[in-house]
């Protein structure tokens, strides 16, 4: 008979851990909101961790190895360009920073890619190998030429 109440006990102990404890009720005079008077915030851009950034100023520029660079169209409409970048950074403790120009007349499309660091900062002199997807956004119909660089990444008809 032991046995059997034992296991009654257990099983009455797990069955009350596993329950879910009741949640608060409001109070009477509290206001009552439905889901459309609840404020949905408006999502925020994405900050671009190779965009600049306000406290470059206090950093040294540097160059960056790049290795490999290719368009890549999104298929939408109208279509989204996107420039993947790959490479290395000088160190560690160097960040890329990429400035996107807006076409030109002859809708050539300019990136300036470079690296930011402290010059007071002590790092390991190695290189980082990065891999970026920089957005470059949709563009009116024409032809386009996206130039990294100096260097011709690819070109797009939108």
């Amino acid at each position: 008979m032991t046995k059997p109440l034992t296991a009654l006990l257990l099983i009455m102990v797990f069955v009350n851990a596993c329950a879910q404890t009741p949640t608060s009720t409001p109070a009477l005079n509290s206001p009552i909101t439905s889901p459309t008077e609840i404020s949905n915030p408006t999502p925020e851009k994405p900050v671009m961790s190779y965009a600049p950034q306000p406290n470059d100023v206090n950093l040294s520029r540097g160059n960056i190895f790049i290795e490999e660079m290719g368009l890549l169209i999104r298929e939408s409409f109208p279509p989204q360009i996107t420039l993947g970048i790959s490479g290395n950074l000088p160190t560690p403790c160097h960040e890329l920073r990429a400035e996107i120009s807006q076409p030109d007349p002859e809708n050539k499309i300019n990136l300036d890619v470079y690296t930011v660091v402290d010059p007071k900062m002590l790092c390991t002199q190695v290189l980082k190998p990065f891999h970026e997807n920089i957005d470059l956004g949709t563009f009116p119909t024409g032809h386009y030429s996206v130039w990294s660089n100096g260097e011709l990444a690819g070109e797009f008809d939108s």
